[in-house]
């Protein structure tokens, strides 16, 4: 299978080749925008009602995915997430986790694994939510994001990085919820709380966020007088 992200990165497209017949990926609802017609797909719930019923609450991802199956080789299927923004994929080597905040799963290899993790009350604060979806396996594995994706790798003395901006981060990674100043900062800075992200890993923040765009078209908004 062969794979391109393209119009990176504002309006990310993933070009997906399958290079022999049985070769299938597992989508997200709504994901695909085209495919060749002998593509076929398949709509089911992962992992039965439970498991569905489990990433759709806790996870914030679809009850019903979609399964592509190429019958011969070179076929295409196109896909693309529902925000604008930014789409990245890292292959999974089967030893190493990633973890990703509510809604940023796009598609993967069947190979891997989808889950939820219970990240502790400090998830509640972190902006990533309370559970993560968990991904593990081999294969590839395509996360999306409002605005575009930034990778970093942490640095020995740990990482800050707003809580509305992650997107998800790998195994090997911790991180501690804290004021970036004092309490004057915490309200008036506009900055809020922060994750401080420590020990060996990458981490992927995204460039902007729903909630400040949000909360600058507020003033715009169309008011209606009595």
């Amino acid at each position: 299978m062969q794979y391109e992200i393209l119009e990176k990165p504002d309006f990310s497209l993933v070009r997906v080749v399958f290079d022999q017949p049985g070769q299938q990926m597992l989508v997200e609802s709504a994901a695909m925008v085209a495919k060749d017609s002998a593509v076929e797909m398949k709509t089911q719930m992962q992992g039965g009602l439970l498991g569905a019923a489990k990433r759709k609450l806790l996870g914030g991802e679809s009850i019903f995915q979609n399964t592509f199956t190429s019958s011969a080789p070179g076929q295409q299927l196109w896909l693309a997430p529902g925000p604008e923004g930014d789409v990245e994929v890292v292959e999974m080597d089967g030893q190493t986790p990633v973890y990703l905040s509510s809604g940023a799963f796009l598609a993967s290899a069947p190979t891997v694994q989808l889950d939820t993790k219970w990240h502790g009350a400090k998830g509640f604060f972190s902006g990533a939510g309370l559970f993560l979806l968990m991904a593990q396996g081999t294969g590839p594995l395509f996360f999306c994001a409002y605005g575009g994706i930034h990778a970093i790798d942490v640095p020995p003395g740990g990482y800050i990085v707003d809580t509305t901006h992650i997107v998800g981060f790998s195994g090997g990674l911790n991180y501690q919820v804290q004021k970036v100043g004092g309490l004057k900062s915490l309200f008036f800075s506009g900055e809020g709380l922060v994750c401080h992200f420590s020990g060996q890993g990458r981490l992927w923040i995204s460039t902007r966020n729903p909630g400040s765009l949000a909360s600058f078209v507020h003033p715009f908004r169309r008011v209606n007088s009595n």
